[in-house]
């Protein structure tokens, strides 16, 4: 776009080369004042676009150290009568400090300008202008600065107008989409609202006009600063305004104007500014009564998991309300992050035990205090990246974050455990961890626990028990990023029902005895040993071969392990025994 000293109602402000709003007139727009109606454009035609914020008048030869961008400069050629040698790079200099334009009377100092400082001027768009004799700097200073003010004035008091209409729209409870409609109108142009993944909040305007906008080039958006700034759309073909939407320092999407035509303006920078900061209200307010919404929620579904809200039809009647459908067959799906620093005051994995090995988190907010901000930001990130995929494969679940779990209840449909682990768990899982990673600073991953089918709600808080056992198994055997289904768990399922951990390790340490420890390499290694025999079945060649041993060095070993353990190559109960001690001691932290 261009504007020049005959367009009709040009704007009082426009976007800088640096991307931020700047208030003035264009050299234009300067042009066409009633006292320049003499003055003469003899060079940087291309520049008229450049805006007039200050006037300064050039009094002494090293002006440079005096002038500041934007200005328009005004001299008589005075101070450069005795050295006409400066007066090559004296556009240069003045254009590369960012000044707007050079004004300047001939003929009592000066009677002519170099030809190479015409021609430089052109080059860089740099306007030279030739002033009348009759007409005095205090005239040009009085009337140009007071047009830039009240040009000011206006643009500011529209602005303050649609703020306060804006504002207008969210007390009467309006949301973004009746926002972005009254902007629209406003400007005449598409208008849209996205978040940081390009998900478009609410759009007013032609469908293309709104999928163009969403599918905005990155790497131009990048270009944007904290104030917005202008774009040249794709080809020249229309304009766009950026402005991001910011709220207590964190950066909920932006706001985005585009108008094919070209027919944004400067001015439609401010409004959108004031668009931008109702935005981040509303934002700020629905996440709030979001964020209300989801603890009752969870705090209901940690109650149906404790087994302390009430008969099923209770149940299923109050989840109805929350678009959970429990009167079917589910499963429980439990998912948790993986390296999660243990210990300090939050419980385990959310629980609050009560005996049964299940309980009471502290809800979706709740849970994340005393842990870092990376932490939170990963489990709040879990959370929704499994609310997001768990909706999209099943609109009934029902989908909660307690303090270091993400906690799903989702429709079986009677299907067997290995179709459930291969078919729709697979897929949710699958997008659960795309939409996860997405946006992280650092890769994490999470380890997934699979329950079995149940019928009724009643039955949920032994499904939720299965779930929890079935995600701290699979990672301790898998490690992280496991996917486990309670009854794929083998004798590990069997060994987690053992509520008392001290009668596993006291059997551990009666089966073993000294190679039950860790502190010693030499027993760590004959505890290798004895683990490959009995996963051989005693096949002394294969365990020589796996282990890298002579053959007689393997059946010496054998019998310095009978000498600790007992005859366990004759006795079947025995190595039954190991092996389970040996179960055991994997599951070790589980």
């Amino acid at each position: 776009m261009s504007y020049t000293s005959a367009d009709p109602g040009p704007p009082a402000l426009r976007l800088a080369s640096t991307g931020t709003l700047t208030y003035g007139l264009s050299v234009g727009e300067v042009l066409g004042v009633s006292t320049l109606n003499g003055a003469r454009l003899i060079a940087g035609r291309s520049g008229l676009e450049r805006i007039v914020q200050r006037l300064n008048v050039m009094e002494v030869p090293d002006i440079l150290s005096w002038v500041k961008p934007n200005e328009l400069l005004l001299t008589t050629g005075y101070p450069l009568r005795n050295t006409p040698q400066s007066l090559d790079n004296l556009v240069a200099d003045l254009d590369e400090r960012g000044l707007a334009a050079l004004a300047i009377k001939l003929g009592r100092y000066l009677d002519s300008l170099p030809a190479e400082m015409i021609a430089q001027a052109d080059r860089r768009g740099f306007p030279l202008i030739l002033l009348p004799n009759d007409v005095g700097f205090d005239d040009i200073l009085n009337q140009v600065l007071t047009d830039i003010l009240n040009r000011q004035a206006a643009v500011l008091a529209r602005t303050e107008e649609v703020h306060r209409a804006l504002v207008q729209i969210v007390l009467c409870g309006g949301g973004l989409q009746e926002v972005v409609d009254e902007v629209a109108t406003l400007l005449d142009v598409a208008v849209v609202v996205l978040d940081g993944e390009q998900r478009v909040l609410a759009g007013a305007g032609p469908d293309e006009h709104v999928q163009a906008m969403r599918a905005f080039d990155a790497g131009r958006q990048a270009a944007c600063g904290r104030g917005g700034c202008g774009i040249i759309g794709a080809h020249g073909t229309g304009d766009h305004l950026v402005v991001p939407v910011m709220a207590g320092g964190f950066d909920h999407g932006r706001i985005v104007a585009f108008s094919p035509g070209g027919t944004l303006r400067g001015t439609d920078l401010g409004i959108l500014e004031r668009a931008a900061t109702v935005a981040a209200l509303v934002v700020t307010k629905q996440q709030a009564v979001a964020a209300v919404e989801s603890k009752y929620r969870a705090d209901f579904l940690r109650d149906i998991l404790a087994g302390r809200a009430g008969d099923d039809d209770r149940v299923i009647a109050h989840c109805d309300g929350f678009g959970w459908d429990l009167d079917r067959p589910v499963m429980v799906l439990v998912a948790e992050l993986d390296g999660r620093p243990r210990g300090g005051p939050a419980p385990a994995a959310g629980h609050e035990p009560d005996g049964k090995g299940r309980g009471k988190g502290d809800g979706p907010e709740g849970g994340t205090r005393g842990r870092g901000a990376e932490e939170r930001a990963a489990q709040e990130r879990l959370a929704a990246a499994w609310a997001s995929a768990v909706r999209r494969h099943d609109r009934g679940a029902a989908v909660a974050s307690f303090a270091h779990e993400v906690v799903a209840v989702v429709g079986a449909d009677g299907a067997d455990p290995a179709e459930l682990t291969a078919g729709p768990v697979q897929a949710m899982v699958k997008e659960a961890s795309s939409l996860f990673a997405e946006h992280l600073p650092v890769r994490r991953t999470f380890s997934t626990g699979i329950s079995r089918t149940v019928a009724s709600p009643s039955a949920l808080p032994e499904a939720y028990d299965q779930a929890v056992k079935a995600v701290r198994v699979g990672r301790q055997l898998n490690g992280a990023g496991a996917r486990a289904h309670f009854d794929q768990l083998g004798v590990y399922r069997l060994l987690s029902l053992v509520s008392d951990p001290d009668e596993l390790h006291a059997f551990v340490r009666e089966t073993l005895g000294d190679l039950a420890a860790d502190d010693e390499p030499e027993l760590v290694d004959l505890r290798r040993t004895l683990q490959v025999l009995l996963e051989t079945n005693l096949n002394v060649a294969e365990t020589a071969r796996r282990l890298h041993f002579h053959y007689n060095t393997l059946r010496y070993r054998i019998g310095k392990l009978e000498r600790m353990l007992g005859a366990f190559t004759e006795d079947a109960h025995l190595r039954l025994n190991l092996t389970l001690a040996l179960h055991v001691l994997r599951m070790r932290g589980i």
